[in-house]
């Protein structure tokens, strides 16, 4: 369910423009084309909701980012694709030449930590990837759940609020392990600095939601984007001692009404083989809607 994995910082420096043989041109955002990028990216925004977070944000050009957006345009000017191409590679793309364009794109790049789409988007991406020897880490397949209204009620918790600078002590290490899990890396050994500073950031934004029961954490939520049309969800855990009691499923109740009063839907990611979340959000009234893979990269 976590995403946001931490690691090394690399450049955010933008690539100069590139010009393929398909007659399309990829070229650096600046902060003038914001509400053309936002536009383009709200045709589908279940699925390009992490990059309209960012945007929103930090605006279109920021080291926030931890990477550069970029267009990719043919010849009457007109948007086929936008890609983030940084430490994460995230992509919408109209046309295959867009997709491709970006792969190579991509290849000039300090090479990124985890590229992550649509399957079929991403495995087409990777073909041309990894033309030029880039080779992966780990892959995992994961399902994309969406939840609309309406929302079962259930029972409140009184607790359920959003975290603290006082909590990240708490929430840290439960951060770390999930990210380690997932993909391996653990943060806290690799960038404990820039992990420390992002979730600090993270809290400050009022996008951590936790529930903390005699000094212990029980409960935790990470909004990662927020938008009008759509919220993406991360880093959902629930304390062992609490699971099979219908705790989660009441924070989540609680949670989602919140999230939903001012978003059309909330999204998430789980992995392939983790059936017991999946029978979790489906219990939660989160419906699966796509295929998704995600590349860590070496």
């Amino acid at each position: 369910m976590y995403r946001q994995t931490a690691t090394a910082r690399i450049s955010s420096a933008p690539l100069p423009v590139r010009r393929t043989e398909n007659e399309v041109v990829t070229l650096p955002f600046t902060q003038e084309f914001k509400a053309e990028v936002l536009n383009f990216l709200s045709e589908r925004p279940m699925h390009t909701v992490a990059m309209m977070g960012f945007i929103r944000d930090n605006g279109l050009v920021s080291e926030l980012n931890r990477g550069t957006f970029y267009g990719c345009r043919n010849q009457q000017g007109n948007l086929e694709g936008v890609a983030l191409i940084g430490h994460i590679i995230l992509m919408e793309t109209r046309t295959d030449r867009a997709l491709q364009a970006f792969a190579e794109l991509a290849c000039q790049s300090a090479t990124p930590h985890m590229i992550m789409g649509e399957e079929e988007r991403i495995e087409e991406f990777w073909n041309y990837y990894s033309e030029d020897g880039q080779e992966m880490r780990h892959a995992c397949r994961e399902l994309l759940f969406e939840l609309k209204w309406p929302v079962q009620v259930r029972q409140e918790l009184p607790g359920l609020r959003l975290a603290t600078s006082a909590d990240i002590e708490l929430v840290l290490p439960v951060h770390a392990q999930m990210a380690f899990d997932e993909s391996g890396i653990n943060p806290l050994e690799n960038d404990p600095e820039g992990f420390r500073e992002r979730y600090a950031r993270r809290i400050a934004q009022g996008r951590s939601w936790v529930c903390v029961e005699e000094g212990k954490l029980t409960f935790k939520a990470d909004v990662i984007s927020d938008t009008p049309d759509a919220v993406y969800l991360e880093g959902v855990w629930v304390s062992p001692e609490k699971t099979g009691k219908g705790y989660g499923l009441r924070c989540m109740s609680q949670l989602t009404r919140k999230l939903l009063s001012h978003a059309k839907s909330i999204v998430l990611l789980v992995n392939e083989e983790n059936g017991k979340a999946q029978h979790y959000y489906q219990k939660a009234g989160f419906s699966m809607r796509a295929a998704y893979l995600t590349i860590f990269l070496k």
